[in-house]
């Protein structure tokens, strides 16, 4: 009996069936690693990671997602910025020029640039761009002012580049007339524009009637083109 037992064995020294990834000898429980990466075996005998693995901080150099709004922030920032550049260059433009006009050409005989086709020659004009509506200072005055603030208010929906330079052409011409509305005699609001460029057969301008009229060419062209200032293309 004794020399069959130490034949066949007892059974607490069966050795125990290795399982994939397990060193001979070691027990493996739930939840503990049976091999020497740090993996538990499952109930199918398949190895799986351990908990601390699923936990493991990001890889090197991952980076987290953008904000979605990050990058229309800085562009909209660039296209206000154009705005009012365009505007002030075009304001300052027309108000150095109509201060030399008023210095050097006012109360003087034109002068001629080409020949009897373009002439300087400085008159006041209390009516719209082009000496039109005279009549109507006070009403062009407030519309003047009106389309100030839509334009500012407008420019919080801005994206588009071309229609940042075209607002603020007219922003800066605006701006231009407007001044001398509320500066210039014969009163506040009442103001008589400068105007000094002459071509022949046409009503005489200054600057700021030029950047508002290329403004709204530009305006329209983009219009038909269908493009809207927050930078969106439509198709009618």
């Amino acid at each position: 009996m004794a020399e069959a037992e130490r034949i066949i064995g007892t059974p607490d020294d069966t050795p125990e069936a290795k399982r994939p990834g397990q060193r001979p000898g070691a027990r493996s429980g739930p939840g503990e690693p049976s091999g020497a990466d740090g993996t538990t075996a499952g109930t199918d005998g398949t190895a799986s990671a351990a908990p601390e693995a699923a936990e493991a901080s990001p890889r090197a150099g991952a980076q987290p997602a953008p904000d979605a709004a990050g990058p229309e922030r800085p562009r909209r920032g660039r296209r206000i910025a154009v705005l009012f550049s365009v505007a002030a260059f075009a304001y300052a433009l027309d108000l150095v020029s109509k201060l030399l006009v008023v210095a050097k050409l006012e109360h003087h005989a034109p002068v001629r640039v080409v020949g009897d086709w373009l002439q300087l020659e400085a008159i006041r004009n209390s009516g719209a761009a082009f000496s039109f509506g005279e009549a109507y200072t006070v009403i062009f005055t407030v519309i003047a002012a009106a389309v100030i603030v839509v334009i500012v208010r407008l420019a919080r929906k801005l994206y588009s580049l071309p229609w940042a330079i075209a607002l603020g052409l007219l922003l800066g011409g605006a701006l231009g007339n407007l001044t001398d509305r509320i500066f210039r005699s014969p009163g506040v609001f009442k103001g008589a524009v400068v105007d000094f460029i002459s071509p022949k057969h046409f009503a005489v301008f200054n600057l700021a009637d030029s950047a508002i009229v290329c403004g709204g060419i530009l305006i329209v062209l983009l219009s038909f083109r269908g493009l809207d200032p927050d930078g969106t293309v439509h198709k009618d």
